[in-house]
């Protein structure tokens, strides 16, 4: 029997499920609050709260028959909460075949606008960065001790349905800054649930495997594109230094790199639906 454990069923993962879940003979999904687990539960999905803490029964009798687990849920100040509240049983899944965990090309540190790739020692630039380097070593040291495949994902930024230039530019919410020399990776949430499902058929690929798309593009570049296809005039450009913005946005233009995916296409097998985000956004407009 072959079941699934999803820890933090947001977006990235709520579109696996959506996509690859027949696959497995039962899915089991986690929430932090009660009012989404009763979301993902009336899409018919045996859903549980976790927030890192004690887990109910349910939820440890679901990952103590685990094959498979994907970790979604991010990290804290205090580590990983999959690994804090959920290590034990864990430990304890004698049919566990597979962990996936998705974290970020947020490992990487600024390249002044070079090339990274999965042999780039990650250097964050950042407090969460930071945290996520610590949790993959986590994870990876959990898979020698338990002899179990773990792979990371390190995600580019996620677009998709209803997340997209395009639903910002309906809401009237787009901006286009401009940093001279800036780029960023993206990757279609739909390319993430083929690369996860192509981990779980190679468990011996990688175990780090960056997914982001062929084209790291400039954020202005994308508004433009994507404001030409739905016929709508782009918002002006706006300088960076002058933005008005939070301060998260602000720290993603801090750092500067172009990410390649040869693993995801070598070893994963992986060929990119969305291979830049001309394509991506495109079918969105659709």
């Amino acid at each position: 029997m072959r079941r699934l454990v999803v820890f933090g069923c947001g977006y990235t993962a709520r579109r696996f499920v959506a996509l690859h879940g027949s696959a497995f003979d039962r899915v089991d999904v986690t929430s932090r609050s009660d009012e989404t687990a009763a979301r993902l539960a009336a899409d018919g999905l045996a859903a549980h709260v976790f927030d890192g803490s004690e887990l109910t029964p349910a939820l440890g009798e679901a990952v103590r028959a685990a094959t498979h687990v994907l970790v979604s849920a991010p990290p804290d100040v205090h580590g990983d909460p999959t690994l804090r509240g959920a290590g034990e049983a864990l430990r304890a899944a004698e049919s566990l075949g597979w962990v996936g965990y998705l974290s970020t090309i947020g490992v990487y540190a600024d390249a002044g606008g070079g090339w990274v790739d999965e042999t780039t020692e990650p250097e964050a630039d950042s407090e969460r960065g930071a945290r996520r380097i610590v949790v993959e070593r986590d994870w990876l040291a959990f898979g020698r001790e338990r002899g179990v495949p773990v792979q990371i994902f390190r995600l580019a930024g996620i677009y998709g349905p209803g997340r997209s230039q395009i639903d910002n530019l309906r809401a009237g919410t787009a901006k286009r800054l401009v940093k001279p020399g800036q780029v960023f990776n993206r990757i279609h949430v739909d390319d993430i649930a083929a690369a996860l499902a192509a981990g779980i058929a190679r468990p011996e690929a990688g175990p780090i495997v960056n997914v982001t798309d062929d084209e790291p593009a400039a954020p202005q570049d994308v508004v433009t594109y994507a404001a030409g296809l739905i016929g709508v005039e782009p918002p002006p450009e706006t300088p960076f230094e002058t933005a008005e913005i939070s301060e998260m946005a602000r720290s993603f233009y801090s750092s500067n790199k172009r990410v390649a995916n040869r693993v995801l296409r070598e070893e994963f097998g992986v060929r990119l639906a969305y291979p830049t985000y001309r394509e991506g956004i495109a079918s969105l407009a659709e």
